[in-house]
């Protein structure tokens, strides 16, 4: 049945194709999507799937129903674009400056599209429901999949999946990892304010950048000193403003950056001491400063079981040897917010290939091999029926002991 259903979502290929390049030609940017949750709706609509639009604000969710009983499985994609400027010289490249997809989202969108459309048309197969969550505002905090868990895109959904494409990972290679997949992300603001004054009279200020300069270099001791070493965290001062002239010391200086953890201990620990050492660090050298912690999402913590059950579902489609258990990664994902409510797995899906020039997501020449969407649709698809038909399976089981 499965491989069926994978020759008609070959089929669709070029249509996810079209859709992916119409979407990538008009991005928008993280909580100014107007046109991409209207294409997404219609697209659901006319497969007759049961649509709700403004989920959270501006998400989209499909609901699909299937021909028996059975549980709910939630595939989700992300549809915003990022503040970049495009430099690549593909023919469907950005027509908005200054916007582009740079991280693959138009990629997820068409492949859940395109799962849509093969499972729609197969729903009396299906032992269950399937929930389609079109996402906006990955990209920046507080992110739409929170906002749509309030606006209740999670009711009745058992489980729940993800994926990423990357540009790295070579096409038809899929990274797994359980447990602690992505960290956590939060924002670190720290105003510092002196007395500024003539540069060649610079005991009559107190000078924002020297100050400024020594809370940097205290702040490097958080994570070398203070956290456990077995536990990842990152702190990084990404910004720092402060003057305009050669010759005058300003009357403040601001610094930003970010904290990246995975154990929640660690990053209250992580707030508490960048709080003392800005206080500190300020008094002592005669200034005073505002610091503002700002937490954005949460670790993604994938469940072991569905991780399980999707590293071997990938080693059967795309052969072991195109299964990699990928280490922590440090960047941040807001589809933690959906595993914290529903167990699930958020993988990774190779798309660097021969034909397309490599460069890391969010990079102004970002591209990746569209025939990732296959692989996606395929690692979707076979999740569906295998989590489905699992739990079919059990039920009968139960009711037949029952009847004993």
């Amino acid at each position: 049945m499965l491989d069926k259903l994978f020759d008609r979502l070959q089929e669709l290929y070029p249509e996810m194709v079209g859709f992916r390049r119409d979407l990538h030609m008009y991005p928008e940017l993280s909580h100014h999507e107007v046109n991409t949750p209207k294409k997404v709706a219609e697209f659901l609509t006319k497969l007759g799937i049961e649509v709700r639009t403004e989920v959270g604000g501006i998400g989209v969710v499909g609901l699909l129903r299937g021909g028996k009983p059975g549980k709910t499985v939630a595939l989700r994609a992300d549809f915003d674009a990022l503040p970049i400027q495009e430099e690549t010289d593909i023919e469907y490249k950005s027509r908005v400056p200054g916007v582009m997809h740079a991280c693959g989202h138009d990629i997820h969108t068409a492949a859940l599209l395109g799962v849509a459309t093969v499972l729609s048309e197969n729903k009396d197969l299906i032992p269950g429901n399937i929930v389609f969550l079109h996402q906006f505002a990955e990209e920046v905090i507080p992110g739409g999949a929170k906002a749509m868990i309030e606006d209740g895109c999670l009711d009745g959904v058992d489980v729940v999946y993800g994926a990423h494409v990357s540009s790295i990972q070579p096409l038809g290679l899929i990274g797994v990892k359980e447990g602690d997949a992505m960290a956590a992300g939060d924002t670190i603001e720290i105003e510092i304010f002196g007395r500024g004054g003539h540069a060649a009279t610079p005991h009559l200020t107190v000078d924002p950048i020297t100050v400024g300069s020594q809370l940097i270099v205290n702040l490097q001791q958080v994570v070398s000193r203070k956290v456990d070493p077995v536990k990842p965290a990152v702190v990084s001062i990404a910004a720092f403003n402060a003057g305009s002239g050669f010759n005058v010391i300003p009357d403040k200086a601001k610094i930003t950056g970010t904290v990246r953890t995975f154990d929640e201990d660690v990053r209250d620990m992580i707030e508490q001491l960048i709080g003392d050492i800005v206080e500190s660090t300020c008094k002592g050298l005669g200034a005073t400063a505002a610091f503002r912690y700002v937490r954005g999402y949460p670790a993604v913590k994938n469940d072991p079981a569905e991780t399980k059950r999707l590293e071997g579902l990938a080693k059967h489609l795309f052969g072991e040897e195109n299964v990699h258990a990928l280490p922590p990664q440090m960047g941040m994902e807001d589809f933690a917010y959906y595993l914290q409510e529903k167990p699930g797995t958020f993988v990774y899906v190779g798309g660097a290939s021969e034909l397309i020039e490599k460069y890391p997501h969010h990079h102004p020449k970002f591209n990746v091999d569209e025939r990732s969407m296959i692989d996606i649709g395929k690692l979707f698809i076979s999740a569906v029926f295998d989590y489905l038909t699992e739990r079919e399976s059990s039920q009968t089981e139960l009711v037949q002991t029952s009847a004993k």
